[in-house]
C-alpha cells in the first residue's frame, strides 16, 4: 500500500464510504482534512492535521515521507480529488508513485444524476477561484450543456448576471444543485432574471442547458440594432451572427434608402438584411446564401422580423448573382473563398452612385479587398475607399466588479462607386 491514501468522500460523510476505506481510514497514522470532512470520524486514533494553509501541509506530508514512518497517511477531499480538487496540488508537490486516490461520486455526476441527463458531452468548468473567462467562452460559443462549480464570488446570481450582460442571441436555464447527497439537499430550476437577488448554499452545482430559442417580444423591440437574441441562428453554431454592434456600423456605412434594391452576399442568418429591411420596408433587400442551414434561417428571420420585401435566395456568389436586378447597395459578410470574382461581378453590376460594404474578420481577406479596390492586379480604376476597424468590448460582472470582454474585431470596407 502507498504510503499517502487519497479518498474522496460526500456530504453523507463516513455512511457514504465502503468497508474497504473505512478500514484504510480506520489504520491511518495520520488523518488530514478540513474540520468538515474530520468532524466525520470523530474517534479517529490517528494523528490529525486541519488542512488550513494548502502549502504548509503539503511541506508538512513532503517531510512525513521523508522521514519513512511506517503506516500510512490518508488525505481526505471532497468527490473525486482528480476533478477540480486537492489531488492536482498532490500531485505537483508529492511524488506520483507515493499517492493512491479512491474517488468518490463528483458533485458534478450527482447534479447530472439528479436531472436524469446524460452529460458525456457537457462543458465542464470550474470558478472556484477562478475568473470567469472560461464560462464566458463557453456561453459565446453556445454550448449546450455546462456544469459549473461556483464559490461565494461567482455564485449562481453572478452568473446569471454574467448571461444577462453578454447579450447572447440565445437563452440558458440555470439549475441550481445545492448540498448533494446531503438530507438538505435542494434544486431549483431558474433563469438568468430569477436569480437575481436570490441567495444560495455556498456547496452548490450550476447547470446551464441552452434553450431552442429566446423568447420574442416582437412589438417592443428596436428599430435599429436589433438583440442578437433576437434572430434564429444556427443550432451548432448559434454565436456565428453579425453581432449588433457591427450590424449597426454596417447599416451607418451602407446608408441604404427607401425604395432601393440591395444585396446582402453570404447572408448567413439574414441579421443583416433583416435590419435593413426593417429600416427601409420598401427596399427590396435579397439575401443570399449558399448553405441550406442558412437559407432556412434568413426564411425564419424574414417570417418573424421581416416584411415580404426581403427575399432569401439559395445559392453560391457569385453565380447566384446573375438573375437578380442590378443593385445599388452591397453588402458582403460571406465569401466562401471567392471574395475577388464576387467584388468583379458586384463592380459590374453596382449602379452609378453605389456603394459596396464588407465586414472582414481575417487579415487575409482584408489583404485581398484592398488589393482588389487599388486596380493594380488587372489595370482597372481604383475604388476610393473608406477603411475603419472595429473593437467592441462588454462590460462583464466579476463578483461586485465589472470588466471588459472583448469581441473579435471586424474590419469594415466601405467601397465607394469611382
Amino acid at each position: 500500500m502507498t504510503p499517502i491514501q487519497v479518498v474522496g468522500i460526500g456530504l453523507d460523510g463516513r455512511e457514504g464510504l465502503s468497508p474497504k476505506l473505512l478500514q484504510i481510514i480506520d489504520q491511518a497514522v495520520v488523518l488530514v482534512g478540513s474540520p468538515r470532512h474530520l468532524s466525520y470520524f470523530p474517534d479517529a486514533t490517528a494523528e490529525t492535521w486541519v488542512l488550513g494553509d494548502l502549502k504548509a501541509t503539503l511541506d508538512r506530508l513532503r517531510q512525513w515521507l521523508d522521514t519513512t514512518k511506517p503506516g500510512t497517511a490518508v488525505v481526505l477531499a471532497s468527490g473525486d480529488p482528480l476533478f477540480f480538487g486537492l489531488g492536482r496540488l498532490l500531485l505537483d508537490h508529492l511524488p506520483a508513485e507515493n499517492l493512491t486516490f479512491h474517488p468518490h461520486l463528483s458533485a458534478v455526476q450527482l447534479a447530472f444524476s439528479r436531472l436524469k441527463l446524460p452529460w458525456q458531452g457537457a462543458t465542464l468548468i470550474s470558478a472556484h477561484g477562478r475568473s470567469t473567462e472560461e464560462l464566458t467562452t463557453a456561453l459565446r460559443r453556445g454550448d449546450t450543456l455546462i456544469a459549473v462549480l461556483t464559490d461565494p464570488t461567482h455564485n449562481p446570481a453572478a452568473l446569471g448576471q454574467l448571461i444577462l450582460t453578454l447579450g447572447l442571441p440565445y437563452s440558458y436555464r440555470l439549475t441550481i444543485c445545492e448540498n448533494l447527497g446531503d438530507d438538505t439537499e435542494t434544486i431549483y430550476h431558474l433563469t438568468p432574471e430569477t436569480t437575481m437577488g436570490k441567495t444560495f448554499a455556498a456547496l452548490n452545482v450550476v447547470v446551464l442547458q441552452r434553450q431552442h430559442e429566446a423568447g420574442l417580444d416582437a412589438e417592443n423591440l428596436p428599430l435599429i440594432g436589433l438583440p442578437d437574441r433576437a434572430f434564429a441562428t444556427f443550432s451548432d453554431r448559434p454565436g456565428l451572427i453579425t453581432k449588433r454592434d457591427i450590424r449597426i456600423q454596417i447599416l451607418a456605412d451602407l446608408d441604404p434608402r427607401p425604395g432601393q434594391t440591395i444585396w446582402d452576399v453570404g447572408a448567413g442568418t439574414g441579421s443583416v438584411s433583416v435590419e435593413i429591411n426593417r429600416l427601409c420596408p420598401t427596399a427590396q433587400v435579397y439575401a443570399i446564401e449558399k448553405t441550406a442551414a442558412g437559407y432556412g434561417l434568413i426564411q425564419q428571420n424574414q417570417r418573424r422580423l421581416g416584411n415580404t420585401n426581403l427575399h432569401p435566395i439559395y445559392g453560391a456568389a457569385p453565380e447566384a448573382l446573375e438573375a437578380l436586378p442590378d443593385p445599388d447597395r452591397i453588402f458582403i459578410g460571406g465569401s466562401g473563398g471567392h471574395l475577388a470574382e464576387i467584388l468583379d461581378r458586384c463592380a459590374q453590376r453596382l449602379r452609378p452612385q453605389g456603394r459596396i460594404v464588407l465586414a472582414l474578420a481575417t487579415i487575409e481577406h482584408t489583404s485581398t479587398a484592398l488589393a482588389w479596390a487599388s486596380g493594380t492586379a488587372d489595370g482597372r480604376s481604383a475604388w476610393p475607399v473608406e477603411l475603419r476597424q472595429i473593437q467592441v468590448q462588454q462590460g462583464v460582472q466579476v463578483g461586485a466588479l465589472t470588466r471588459w470582454q472583448p469581441l473579435t474585431p471586424i474590419t469594415i470596407i466601405t467601397l465607394n462607386y469611382p
